[in-house]
């Protein structure tokens, strides 16, 4: 299971807070594994004793910050920490609040929601999803989709908790017609690679990797993940995958990836290799999507009826990938004044952005954007790999501080009856400040309750 490998960089941690105590730091190496336990009955079962070892002080608590980050990925799409996990993890590396964000998916949100309960931190939801731009201008433009023209990747931020179901609903239908795209670029994949040891098979190596039959999806990375393994599972770990990659598939791997992948040592081996796949492999099996795409307007409209916020997720040219999954490459920066124009005018009410992930010329242009049209500025570092770091060290930056109170106010907006861009309450006409403000504080003060 592609979650077995957030084992090693959960248990290296486990020791850091046990006073000593021999019976204590195995009771929590176990219960922290069993937070990926198949059913989200045993892993909720599980935090539940965990967090009663931290409540007796057999465990010392984790130090506790301010940091927030609102785009977690869980197995619902790709990542190897269910959403029990995820919600653990964020509070263990001190994070102040959580927020998941699966492709296609809001399967993971209720166990998120009640396994933040458990540990007490504070959460928000929401889901991922691709969108359809043909009908505009932009029609024929690389926005923020690596492979795919004209489409782009979007945010439903702040659902309302009562409105989970409402909303999977609506993305149920899409799932299906993906899954069906899905089956046939494995096929494909299996015609180009020409080698029946390394074969998929959709049903046994790439769907029993997904949370497909609970609400999941299957996305790219699941079946180049599969592929992953089948190589690993013919070439030794070391010198001989890099020597393969470029033998069989004129894959050249460079810089620290290589020397990562020369190691057969290294933590994560097949998450490494799945990241120089990711960024290799994918046009030569990547069928384009057309059925599983609504229009960006549908998203519009689902977000107002759901009371949630639709943003766009800024992504910026990219030169060196941070996550090591992509490949230089230009996206929406040569036309991004435009572009954001034309969002604040399609009713999108949010941009997310990764301080992280961009220059900081690219990340003071969007703020400067986002301010210039009244947009609300979200932080979406996005974690899908066991090597991603859970904090966003540039939050604690004096520049950045805004998006922690945003976070907040995400918080505070998804336990609100009346969200923060709902028309016609005795906040709409406020200016987006005081808005922000106004859930922050009812974020805040629930989080002390």
């Amino acid at each position: 299971m592609i979650q077995d490998y957030a084992k090693k960089s959960v248990n290296d941690e486990a020791t850091a807070y046990v006073k000593g105590n021999v019976k204590a730091k195995n009771q929590m190496a176990e219960l922290e594994e069993h937070l990926n336990l198949p059913t989200s009955y045993e892993r909720l079962k599980a935090l539940k004793e965990l967090m009663s070892l931290y409540k007796s002080g057999e465990i010392e608590l984790p130090p506790q910050g301010n940091n927030v980050n609102n785009h977690i990925h869980t197995t619902y799409s790709f990542s190897p920490y269910s959403p029990t996990m995820a919600a653990y993890l964020a509070w263990k590396n001190g994070l102040a609040t959580a927020g998941i964000m699966d492709h296609d998916s809001v399967g993971g949100l209720k166990e998120f929601i009640e396994a933040g309960q458990i540990i007490g931190i504070k959460v928000t939801v929401g889901f991922e999803f691709r969108c359809s731009f043909e009908d505009t201008k932009f029609a024929g433009k690389r926005i923020n989709n690596p492979d795919q023209k004209s489409i782009a990747y979007l945010a439903m931020h702040g659902i309302p908790h009562h409105k989970i179901d409402e909303a999977e609903s609506f993305l149920r239908p899409y799932r299906e017609k993906r899954n069906a795209r899905n089956r046939l670029m494995v096929d494909k994949l299996n015609r180009y690679i020409r080698k029946s040891e390394l074969a998929l098979d959709f049903n046994k190596d790439v769907m029993t990797l997904s949370q497909y039959q609970d609400g999941g999806t299957i996305t790219e990375r699941h079946i180049l993940y599969a592929l992953a393994g089948k190589i690993l599972d013919k070439v030794a770990k070391g010198p001989t995958v890099p020597t393969f990659l470029y033998d069989n598939f004129g894959i050249k791997v460079t810089g620290s990836n290589l020397s990562k992948l020369n190691n057969p040592d290294t933590l994560w081996y097949q998450y490494y290799l799945l990241g120089e796949l990711k960024a290799n492999f994918v046009e030569k099996f990547y069928i384009d999507a057309t059925d599983e795409l609504p229009s960006y307007k549908d998203f519009i409209t689902l977000g107002k009826s759901l009371g949630a916020i639709p943003a766009y997720p800024y992504l910026g040219d990219v030169q060196d990938s941070v996550t090591g999954d992509k490949k230089s490459q230009k996206f929406e920066d040569d036309y991004l004044d435009e572009w954001v124009a034309f969002i604040k005018d399609a009713g999108f009410k949010a941009i997310t952005y990764m301080p992280t992930r961009n220059t900081k010329e690219q990340v003071r242009r969007m703020v400067m954007l986002c301010n210039k049209y009244q947009l609300f500025q979200i932080c979406g570092e996005d974690i899908n790999s066991p090597f991603q770091p859970f904090i966003c060290q540039a939050l604690e930056e004096e520049e950045f501080r805004h998006l922690i109170t945003a976070a907040w106010a995400l918080i505070g907006h998804e336990n609100s009856l009346d969200g923060m861009f709902k028309e016609g309450t005795p906040l709409a006409n406020k200016s987006l400040e005081e808005r922000i403000d106004y859930f922050a504080n009812i974020g805040m003060n629930l989080s002390r309750n």
